[in-house]
């Protein structure tokens, strides 16, 4: 294997890792505030793709389209969040992966109902439709630069809002020692759907950046909730550090895993890494504290 193809497909690890980290961070988050598995976040994913294909071919700018995706999937999250998932807080687990479910195949029905079976387009920006030559004999596409820089931005911002700011402080508080939290006076009910809205958005964005290099169809968010999942177990749960380096290493691990291995070992190699993870730190690799 060449170098130029090893440096592609590790950018092309660092983009998708990176597209995990969007989804896997609310999820972390909701996890590890109020213990509840949801398994509707993939849901949002999907939402947020459908909705911005749709206000992309409506306006004919992506842009507007991304813009439109991010706001209808955070509103949307709220909705579910206030009239459905805010009571499973208070059962057992087994309750919340029966209820989040029966909410995800709702969720399909729905947007089966409303754009049909099929896979709808979604359009990169025109200018950024062709590769950029980034050295010689690397060749890489335009667009999958800008998912990586949207991602690292998102990422700074997150950082930025949960380590260096109130809320974000309200918000390790929760997700490190929930009921010492509400004895110090947050309102946790209102910090968790303020989380949940930041959630959903990540979860559209990253919709957003993967609707034109996957299809977006019905049931997407399915699988790639099962790696989201996989990134919080390996960074830890409740922390968005965990959740970063989590996804940058299944990310490129995956990627570069398929360029390099057969493809009947290559889709085991994550779930091989969360085992050695686990059984050298059974809590992650960067668990919250609490």
């Amino acid at each position: 294997m060449g170098l130029a193809l090893i440096l592609e497909q590790a950018l092309n690890g660092l983009q998708f890792g990176l597209m995990l980290f969007l989804l896997a961070a609310g999820l972390t988050l909701v996890f590890g505030i109020m213990d509840m598995i949801n398994l509707a976040h993939g849901s949002l994913y999907m939402v947020g793709a459908y909705l911005t294909a749709a206000a992309a071919q409506a306006s004919g700018s992506f842009a507007l389209g991304l813009a439109a995706g991010v706001a209808g999937t955070a509103l949307f999250g709220v909705a579910l969040e206030v009239s459905v998932l805010r009571r499973l807080y208070q059962r057992d687990h087994l309750s919340q992966v029966l209820g989040t479910f029966a909410v995800l195949l709702m969720c399909n029905e729905a947007v089966r109902m409303l754009w049909g079976p099929q896979p709808i387009l979604l359009n990169p920006p025109a200018a950024l439709a062709g590769p950029v030559t980034l050295w010689r004999g690397l060749d890489y596409p335009a667009f999958r630069l800008l998912v990586i820089g949207v991602g690292l931005a998102v990422a700074l911002g997150l950082y930025g809002l949960i380590a260096r700011t109130r809320l974000g402080m309200r918000v390790r508080a929760g997700a490190s020692n929930r009921e010492m939290a509400t004895a110090m006076g947050s309102n946790v009910r209102a910090l968790f759907t303020g989380v949940f809205a930041i959630g959903a958005a990540l979860c559209a964005v990253a919709g957003a950046m993967l609707g034109p290099l996957v299809a977006v169809q019905v049931g997407m968010g399915e699988s790639i909730l099962i790696l989201a999942f996989v990134v919080i177990v390996i960074g830890g749960i409740g922390s968005i550090r965990g959740a970063l380096f989590g996804a940058l290493l299944v990310g490129v691990v995956d990627t570069v895993g398929r360029s390099v291995v057969p493809a009947a070992l290559a889709s085991m190699l994550i779930y091989v890494l969360m085992a050695i993870v686990l059984f050298w730190k059974p809590e992650g690799l960067f668990p919250a504290r609490g």
